[in-house]
């Protein structure tokens, strides 16, 4: 029953680390980072926009997914 309720999980973080991580956005700064434009206010504060969000859901996911991952093979369930 945990194995089945785990496996259930580990498929929709599965889904929506694919989601979170086609929705953030190229790390090129493009030309702006050559005339020393890069430093913006979106620059820097990056950690309070959506896309410092989409980052830190994609990297606790990604430990979660590798958690239950683990969890899953060990075949104790």
């Amino acid at each position: 029953m945990i194995r089945m309720i785990l496996s259930i999980i580990f498929i929709i973080l599965c889904i929506a680390i694919s989601a979170i991580i086609l929705l953030q956005e190229g790390k090129s700064s493009g030309l702006g980072s050559i005339g020393g434009m890069a430093d913006t206010y979106w620059g820097r504060n990056k950690g309070r926009s959506m896309e410092g969000n989409l980052e830190k859901f994609t990297k606790y996911g990604a430990i979660l997914f590798f958690i239950l991952a683990l969890v899953l093979n060990l075949n104790i369930l």
